[in-house]
């Protein structure tokens, strides 16, 4: 069994990947070395070699939380209980304004690592497959057919990637004042008034005078 004091002297998998994920949100993949890692961690370079055969199965773990965090979320969401597409839009909304169901800052540092690895592009390809396969099929879901779901689903996770890439800055307040309107087009419905109270209210947010 191992003891407390090794456990402390050699850290742990998790913090290993933690403070990976640190590096790579602060300075991209080129900074994610097990040297830096140590030092961050301030345990020795070998400790790394307890949970990791070496720097590419710590990138490999990445990108494997990545996928499960924002891959995984997102499809989440598109499942969620909703009675209407107005209610069903605003729970995959709810993954643009929670970290802990869909990291954005994550997902620019991925895209941006994939502009130098082929294989971390095929992945970034895989999981935009799987993102659209998920929202199109919660449109077919409330009657849409293929191709309008698709082209519907499409148009929703294109322009959020498109706020990602372009790390666009926007207040919450900007933000939420624009989500009936961001509903109304994706879904060609307006969304109701206790639908969208709901929606404020999962973020503690409330309308100027509401």
């Amino acid at each position: 069994m191992q003891s407390d004091d090794s456990r402390h002297t050699r850290g742990s998998r998790d913090a290993w990947l933690e403070a990976a994920f640190e590096l790579l949100l602060e300075s991209g993949v080129d900074s994610v070395r097990i040297l830096p890692l140590a030092k961050r961690l301030n345990l020795s370079r070998t400790s790394f070699y307890w949970f990791f055969k070496d720097r590419e199965a710590l990138l490999a773990a990445l990108v494997e939380r990545w996928r499960e965090k924002n891959t995984l979320g997102l499809a989440g969401q598109t499942e969620a209980y909703a009675e209407t597409i107005s209610e069903a839009i605003l729970n995959v909304f709810d993954c643009w304004l929670n970290p802990a169901l869909f990291d954005s800052q994550l997902e620019f540092a991925m895209r941006s690592w994939a502009l130098q690895s082929n294989e971390v592009s095929t992945e970034i390809e895989t999981a935009d497959k799987t993102r659209i396969d998920a929202l199109t099929r919660m449109f077919t879901r409330f009657g849409h057919d293929e191709l309008a779901a698709n082209v519907r689903g499409r148009t929703i996770y294109l322009t959020q990637i498109g706020y990602i890439s372009m790390n666009s800055q926007e207040s919450l307040e900007v933000r939420m004042q624009r989500i009936p309107s961001y509903v109304e087009i994706f879904t060609g419905q307006v969304p109701q008034q206790r639908e969208l109270r709901r929606f404020y209210a999962r973020h503690d947010y409330q309308l100027p005078g509401g």
